[in-house]
This record gives C-alpha cells, structure tokens and sequence, in this order.
C-alpha cells in the first residue's frame, strides 16, 4: 500500500516512547510524542519547517514566540517556521500527541525511547521516505 492509513488516536494514546516516526514522505513525515509528567520538548526552531501538533490525551502547554497557552486533548496546534516554540507536560499523566513536520525532519523509523535518548542523538532527515 502506498501512504499512511491507522488508527491516529489510538496509536497516539498507546505510544509510549518520546518520539516515534510513523511515517515519512518527500514533503511531510507523522511522528508520535508522549511526554511524561514536567517533561517538555525543549524550545527549538525549525527555520525552513512548519510544524503541526494535535494532542490526544493529556495536558500542558505550548509557547510559541513567547505566547504561552495551555493545551488539553482534542487541541490542534500550527508553528510556522522560524517560530521559537515549546511543548510542555503540566499535568500528572503523560501528554501524548502526535506532530506533522513539513518537510521531515528525523530518520525516517526513528524511535528514541527517552527524551534523554532524543537529546544524545544527531539524527536528522537524510532524505530517504518509507516507500
């Protein structure tokens, strides 16, 4: 089959790694997220990318150019490149939500289990998709 066709909530909800790449394409990759009670992502800014993120379970915040706001599930979030942005877990489950980065920006298969993981790796899109 070509493309990219589950279940997004209940992979999402089930996923318990930091991030997980589901599925990349020459122009946008689904990666999977699930960060635990007073993680965050980190602040980062993807200059060439935008950045899409939908949170299924969970809460916490996101703070893009400085403008924090809180988020809960069902809450669908737009970073435009060049924005500095961050995602944080303040709640006391994991925040799981799964993100589109347009164009990819990891491995396509990458799995890193612990944001400590994500944090040692140097990966970054080397141009080759799932199919």
């Amino acid at each position: 089959m070509k493309g990219f066709v589950d279940d997004i909530e209940a992979l999402t909800e089930e996923n318990t790694d930091f991030r997980r790449v589901l599925y990349t394409g020459a122009k946008l990759q689904l990666v999977l997220m699930a960060l635990q009670p007073g993680e965050e992502i980190g602040e980062e800014v993807h200059e060439d990318r935008d950045q899409f993120f939908r949170v299924e379970k969970g809460k916490g915040e996101i703070v893009i150019d400085g403008v924090t706001t809180r988020i809960k599930s069902d809450i669908a979030m737009i970073v435009p490149a060049g924005a500095r942005h961050n995602v944080r877990n303040t709640g006391d489950k994991a925040l799981r939500l799964y993100t589109l980065y347009a164009p990819p920006e990891h491995l396509d298969g990458t799995v890193h289990a612990t944001k400590a993981d994500a944090d040692a790796s140097d990966e970054h899109f080397d141009g080759k998709t799932t199919e």
